[in-house]
């Protein structure tokens, strides 16, 4: 038994494993001071914001011809502009309203790290099975440690019963 939770456990580990390293490489390359695309912090000017984040929302619907599923608005500094970046449904695609003048664009397509970084860390490419995938990694990832500790703990014992004291305490309770 102990054998088959030791070969579950090693391969547990190295299917966990996968996704915690993109996850913690993406996670550094949004450290890295620009790296990725938007990492930079600058001073946003309010006397150059005219549109409120309302009015920002409600171009960026008559731009889409619908309303957006908008799960972020952001107001940041792009090219030297104040502009809102509406960002919608998962946060894969976004579009960005000038906060002057009100002139709605796409978002430029990203770099090569920023869609390693998008990816890797928020598993854009798993689309509508993202939840799912997170829940069945978290759970195998929860068996890991789980398998990872009952065998620390038999080692622990082994090793404790095979100590000179562990057998010392077998003799004093007439175990041995």
């Amino acid at each position: 038994m102990q054998s088959l939770i030791h070969r579950a456990h090693i391969w547990l580990g190295l299917v966990v494993a996968v996704p915690v390293l993109l996850w913690a490489t993406s996670g550094l390359l949004y450290a890295w001071p620009n790296a990725v695309e938007g990492g930079r912090i600058e001073a946003i000017d309010a006397a150059r914001v005219r549109l409120t984040a309302g009015e920002a929302l409600q171009r960026a619907n008559a731009f889409a011809g619908r309303p957006l599923p908008t799960t972020a608005l952001t107001l940041l500094v792009r090219e030297g502009r104040p502009v809102y970046q509406a960002i919608g449904g998962m946060g894969a695609d976004s579009l960005l309203i000038d906060a002057e003048t009100g002139t709605v664009v796409t978002t430029p397509p990203p770099g090569a790290l920023t869609r390693y970084f998008r990816q890797a860390h928020f598993y854009f490419f798993a689309g509508t099975w993202q939840v799912p995938l997170l829940i069945a990694l978290s759970a195998l990832a929860s068996l890991s440690a789980l398998s990872g500790i009952y065998l620390n703990v038999q080692w622990w014992r082994a090793a404790r019963a095979a100590s000179p004291r562990g057998k010392k305490n077998k003799k004093l309770n007439g175990e041995g």
